[in-house]
């Protein structure tokens, strides 16, 4: 039966081998081999620094714990149930993450809050603490000891391997060591409880200039042929390692308690109580995970477009202290209806890709306002606002006025407001955290109030609260 084989971190060219992204949530157990890459650099963003390292965001360092903590978990398990992983030991990628901690100082204007962070890298992703140095060279030879499996392998890739590490965890024997100085640069781990293997290899370079045709989208001749070569001797270390390494599977018998240990049975104990702490902890993740997805809806109002648009605009008018819900009735809708001490308001929204909001949906909200007005309960016309989120896609800090000129007009005319979306999220972020009673009367009436562009007032710490940060 043919190897059904994966890789994580690296593409082949053959139609033979799957691949998942790192960021992906892929179990390894319905594979016979994984060839595994750590490399995180898709989390890394250069906007922020601490010790002249990448200081992740909260949610990117979120992201990277995640990814990491799986594979770990994946790789583990892989070969727990008797897989070959083979991970190509790359260079070092070291971060700082955001620990979610936080300290503060000052109050008001003069407010300043601390990020915890602490160090953070790709080996993370790694089950085996390996000790990882950042070096480089090609000069590799086999151990005298433990190294015979690698042997066929090693003599096909030799030429094709360059260590980007030096492994200084002295726990773990060393199949590959460096020719001058006797450093490893390789290591064999074996599962105790079956016949697999981790194997972590100097690291193979999957795209080379001649793997690729020149506009860099297809695999050329030299890239399959490569590839194939390369399973080959996948399979092959693969088929050696289980031979060299066979267990025999525990019979039922053997499990009886009366061949168990005093040790044994304490662990047991133990792991019960770890797994249900674990499957606390995993309950309490969930909880936060959903919980911060709700909260970060607000974000909603920076690029999204109908009813998620919707959605977020009325989650922040209640913020500003309105009591705001569509509206359906028989053959009337309306966005959103809002109303506090101030008074009544009907909201229409509109997102646009790449361009402003024009005059259109004016006509629209004039006719919702008229047909508001024919109800019996409603005795004055409601005061229309526009919501817009124009230039959608582009970042808030490089998008024009969101509303055309005729638009901008047009609503002076007609006593409407126009709001910028991208302004509301900014006054309804404040007052998500931060209860200010005064600062949202002065957003409702700076609505209220408006006829054309609305302006929101500036919130007490927006753009002034100082954030540094400090490692663990």
């Amino acid at each position: 039966m043919a190897k059904k084989i994966l890789t994580v971190g690296l593409e082949l060219a053959s139609d033979d081998v799957a691949h998942e992204e790192f960021t992906s949530r892929a179990s390894l157990l319905d594979w016979d081999i994984v060839i595994f890459k750590p490399l995180i650099g898709e989390f890394i963003t250069y906007d922020d620094q601490y010790k002249g390292r990448p200081s992740l965001s909260d949610s990117r360092s979120f992201q990277l714990k995640e990814a990491c903590e799986h594979w770990r978990r994946e790789i583990k398990q892989a070969v727990e149930s008797g897989k070959t992983v083979i991970v190509f030991l790359t260079a070092v990628q070291e971060v700082y993450i955001d620990t979610g901690d936080r300290q503060y100082s000052g109050t008001g204007r003069n407010r300043a809050t601390t990020r915890i962070v602490t160090p953070y890298n790709n080996y993370h992703s790694i089950p085996a603490d390996l000790g990882p140095t950042n070096t480089c060279g090609t000069a590799v030879r086999l151990a005298s000891k433990g190294a015979e499996v690698l042997a066929p392998y090693w003599s096909e890739f030799a030429g094709e391997s360059e260590y980007n590490v030096l492994l200084t965890n002295r726990n773990y024997p060393a199949c590959l060591i460096t020719k001058n100085g006797e450093k490893t640069v390789g290591v064999l781990l074996r599962s105790k409880s079956s016949s697999g293997t981790l194997a972590c290899l100097p690291n193979v370079e999957f795209y080379r200039a001649e793997f690729l045709d020149e506009k860099g989208e297809n695999w050329t001749d030299e890239a399959v042929q490569f590839s194939a070569r390369f399973i080959s001797a996948a399979i092959a270390l693969d088929a050696a390692l289980h031979s060299a390494g066979e267990v025999t599977p525990q019979p039922a018998w053997a499990s009886d308690p009366k061949y168990s240990l005093a040790a044994e049975r304490s662990l047991r104990v133990d792991l019960l109580e770890a797994e249900s702490q674990l499957e606390l902890a995993q309950r309490n993740k969930e909880d936060i995970i959903e919980k911060l997805q709700s909260v970060g809806l607000l974000r909603d109002l920076l690029y999204e477009k109908g009813k998620p648009l919707e959605n977020a605009i009325i989650d922040a008018l209640r913020l500003l202290g309105f009591n705001a819900q569509p509206y359906k009735e028989g053959s009337s809708e309306f966005d959103v209806v809002f109303e506090s001490v101030e008074g009544r308001l009907i909201g229409e929204a509109e997102g646009k890709d790449s361009k402003a909001i024009n005059v259109d949906k004016l006509r629209q909200l004039a006719m919702n306002i008229h047909e508001d007005l024919q109800r019996d309960e409603v005795t004055t016309p409601a005061k229309g606002v526009l919501f817009g989120n124009g230039y959608r896609l582009m970042p808030p800090a490089e998008r024009d006025i969101g509303f055309t000129e005729k638009c901008v007009t047009a609503a002076q005319s007609s006593s409407t407001a126009l709001v910028a979306t991208q302004d509301l999220f900014r006054a309804a972020r404040y007052l998500a955290d931060q209860e200010d009673a005064s600062y949202a009367a002065e957003c409702r009436k700076a609505i209220l109030n408006s006829n054309g562009l609305a302006s929101f007032p500036e919130a007490p710490f927006a753009g002034n609260e100082a954030v540094s940060e400090v490692g663990q």
